[in-house]
């Protein structure tokens, strides 16, 4: 997928201009597209290179997280028997008695702490204090300020992948990027196969025995840069084109327009419903109890005065089938425990119960397995793009996929470099795809285009606006162009 792919042999019915006389849709958008892809890759590219960096650095904070918080993350020593949740809480609060406990995260694993989950005043919006406690003994492996399930690395880092540490405003650069990064990797294999055909069909010699898959090792300067961006390029188009649509699950515009339109085909996320009845709990009535947490939990401000106990509600979401990594949110005004499943690895385990805490009864259930199709895809997708579908693999490709678009983005810059006019002594790069090629399409196939642009443009607004700010300066540099030439052939006449 190169920015710069100049057709290497020219093809009989080519004009002077060296667009292609029409000859049907597929030859006649070859030319639209080399054009569209040069100036996308040179204007964005830096873009995407830097969401792919930063992407890098957050793919790897799975495992540095592991290593710089291992004392808090890890117990001392294996035991033999694990304490009751209600005894590692207490813990916690004699640590943090400022604190006040909203969820409880049971040691997923043996060799793991409990992580008790406290709101405290001073804390930054969205921020928790998170307490690390060793199931086997009580012991206090330590307390962090977290965000979400994210200790401050990686809480940092992904801030930094998002928007560049620059707050709402930084977050228009990777929404940039991942607008334009399927319609460049999407382009370039377009350009990249049918360059493939090209040659074939005007005998040019073979590029290697695997063709366009692997690069050509015969190859020298330009054609050998432009060989290892398209080989490269193809085995990671399909990857590129899910971290574009996943990262835009996240960005501020599109992401409220992929909202709306999975809820208005039935896909919405689905929750578990944990109010209780009138009556079932008592207490003073708090209109404000209770705030908004990471997905959609609560914090509980009074939590009814039955209350079966926190060792009770576990065991009673353990008999319902809740085992996997659970998170247990704590009973709020008005609402019972929420208990879930967080293992998000394949195969995942998502479901969900509330539980009555004056009774230990299951009030409400929700199994991963009913969830809508969208819903689902929307889940596995922001998964695999934050790593965790599939564990230290996922971030393995993640890291490779950050690496590989950084290749490519210096690949594409050293052939618009290589392929400079050498003629003259002053610094100059290489040109463009000629003006003109959409004049050369046919109606069939220029109209369904723009159409499609149209709406893809308004549904993806900064792909919509920054293509509309390509094409006015692009009319402009074509204006001043003409003029520039008009000039010069006046000039000539006149000697």
């Amino acid at each position: 997928m190169s920015l710069d792919e100049v057709q290497d042999v020219r093809t009989p019915d080519a004009d002077p201009s060296g667009i292609p006389k029409s000859r049907g849709g597929r030859a006649a958008l070859r030319p639209l597209l080399l054009r569209m892809h040069f100036y996308a890759g040179l204007l964005i590219a830096p873009l995407l290179f830097l969401a792919s960096a930063t992407g890098l650095l957050y793919a790897a904070s799975w495992q540095a997280e592991k290593i710089v918080y291992s004392d808090e993350l890890t117990v001392a020593r294996v035991g033999e028997s694990v304490l009751p949740l209600s005894a590692q809480v207490e813990a916690a609060k004699v640590a943090a008695p400022e604190g006040s406990v909203v969820s409880v995260w049971p040691a997923p694993d043996a060799e793991a702490t409990t992580r008790v989950i406290m709101e405290s005043e001073g804390l930054p919006e969205g921020g928790t204090l998170t307490v690390f406690v060793d199931p086997y003994t009580a012991e206090v492996r330590g307390q962090i300020e977290t965000v979400g399930d994210a200790l401050p690395l990686r809480a940092w880092l992904s801030e930094f992948h998002s928007s560049l540490q620059l707050g709402e405003f930084g977050r228009n650069y990777s929404e940039l990027a991942a607008s334009w990064m399927w319609v460049v990797a999407l382009g370039g294999l377009a350009l990249w196969i049918g360059r493939r055909r090209k040659r074939k069909s005007l005998g040019a010699p073979p590029s290697g025995s695997w063709g366009i898959v692997l690069p050509d090792r015969k190859a020298t300067g330009r054609r050998r840069t432009l060989s290892w961006h398209g080989a490269v390029g193809l085995w990671s188009v399909a990857g590129l084109v899910v971290l574009s649509a996943t990262g835009l699950t996240w960005s501020k515009c599109v992401g409220e327009n992929i909202g709306q339109l999975q809820d208005s085909l039935g896909g919405a996320t689905p929750a578990v419903s944990a109010k209780l009845k009138p009556g079932a709990e008592s207490g003073g009535a708090d209109e404000h109890a209770g705030h908004t947490m990471p997905e959609g939990t609560q914090m509980p401000a009074h939590a009814p005065t039955a209350d079966v106990g926190l060792d009770r509600a576990v065991d009673a979401a353990r008999d319902a089938g809740v085992t996997e990594a659970i998170r247990v949110t704590l009973p709020a005004k008005g609402k019972g425990y929420v208990i879930k499943e967080q293992d998000k690895q394949v195969p995942v385990h998502l479901d969900a119960v509330a539980v009555d805490p004056a009774d230990g009864r299951i009030m409400d259930e929700l199994r991963f397995a009913d969830y809508p199709l969208l819903a689902k895809m929307t889940r596995f997708g922001i998964d695999l793009h934050m790593g965790q579908t599939f564990g230290l693999a996922n971030q393995i490709v993640l890291a490779a996929l950050a690496v590989a678009v950084m290749f490519l983005v210096f690949w594409g810059y050293r052939m618009w470099w290589l392929r400079r006019p050498t003629k003259d002594r002053k610094l100059s790069v290489g040109r463009a795809q000629p003006r003109g090629a959409w004049r050369k399409l046919p109606v069939t196939t220029l109209l369904p285009l723009a159409a499609v642009t149209g709406v893809v443009g308004w549904f993806i607004p900064l792909l919509g606006i920054s293509l509309a700010v390509f094409l006015v300066v692009d009319v402009l540099l074509g204006f001043v162009a003409g003029l520039r030439a008009k000039a010069a052939a006046r000039a000539a006449s006149a000697a």
